[in-house]
């Protein structure tokens, strides 16, 4: 039995993409190519692995191998990495994975500085929430992601001693109409919006927010629970109640809203970091560094307020 990399490669841009006409497109190949390399590897190994539907999906043999077929590839774009770091040439393509708001508020600004630094490595997104983030860096789909407040462990084990990097310090912020009685205040106290309909999304943040009202002494009871963050900035500019946002969301807020400081305060760490249980892809500290370095010039330009994030540093975790 002989199975290759284009092999795995072209199975996986198939599962990936949803069918043969978008992974050939992905991989630069015309749709017989795909096909050819897919079919080469089941006979190889003596089953089918793809059912041809719309969208394409595994055969239970499928899903055993595509675990494996991931680390696979991984590990050699690990040494194909290694070796042009070796000679200075870092390249390939390396799939990013965070949740919406990060994604929205602070990934434009880092794929437009990493397209300029590092021009010869391709950044790839890709958005879910908190549990899907992690899934996806775990088991391959992603080789790097934006995590919330990860476990020191998940910095583990990297091809060579490498930080996973804090990019900022998130500080959570009420967000209220221009018009809110409360608009032109310094900050804002939790229990001064006791009378307000409170409005939340239920993800990665809910926990945080609870521990907010928590603090305050105040019961949690939201009146409305959106999941898109751009109904829930529709919500509040209609007047239908206020919220709680990281800082990271500022750059999405209109103009007929403000996102003040809150008490009881409370942040969140956002880290760029690698999986736990595989060798990290060696692109990823060059672009870590790439992203604290941009990020530490633009907090030194643009000067955030005393109760803002703090500026973004490297920290070394073990």
């Amino acid at each position: 039995m002989t199975v290759n990399l284009p092999q795995l490669r072209a199975f996986l841009a198939v599962v990936d993409a949803g069918g043969f006409s978008a992974a050939a497109a992905e991989l630069g190949m015309s749709q017989s190519a795909v096909s050819h390399a897919v079919a080469s590897l089941e006979r190889e190994l003596t089953a089918p692995l793809l059912v041809r539907a719309t969208p394409v999906r595994t055969t239970a043999l499928g899903d055993r191998v595509l675990p494996h077929a991931r680390i696979a590839l991984s590990a050699a774009r690990s040494v194909e990495q290694i070796a042009a770091d070796a000679t200075e040439t870092m390249t390939g393509t390396v799939r990013l994975a965070s949740t919406p708001t990060v994604c929205q508020g602070l990934i434009p600004g880092l794929l437009r500085h990493w397209r300029e630094d590092q021009p010869r490595i391709t950044v790839r997104v890709f958005e879910g929430d908190s549990a899907e983030v992690s899934a996806w860096l775990e088991d391959g789909t992603a080789d790097v992601a934006v995590l919330i407040d990860p476990p020191p462990a998940t910095a583990g084990r990297c091809p060579r001693p490498g930080p996973g990097i804090q990019l900022a310090t998130d500080c959570y912020r009420a967000l209220l109409p221009r018009d809110h009685p409360l608009a032109d205040e310094p900050f804002v106290d939790i229990r001064d919006l006791e009378d307000d309909q409170f409005l939340i999304s239920p993800n990665g943040c809910e926990a945080r927010i609870r521990a907010i009202h928590s603090l305050a002494g105040l019961r949690f009871t939201p009146a409305h629970r959106v999941r898109d963050l751009a109904t829930l900035i529709s919500m509040v500019q209609a007047g239908i109640g206020v919220t709680v946002l990281s800082e990271v969301s500022r750059s999405l807020i209109p103009p007929d809203l403000v996102l003040l400081p809150l008490k009881p305060q409370t942040s969140r760490r956002l880290v760029l970091t690698g999986p736990h249980a595989r060798p990290w892809h060696p692109a990823i500290r060059t672009l870590a560094e790439s992203a604290a370095g941009h990020l530490a010039r633009t907090a030194s330009r643009s000067p955030l307020p005393a109760e803002g994030p703090a500026p973004p540093s490297p920290q070394h975790t073990p």
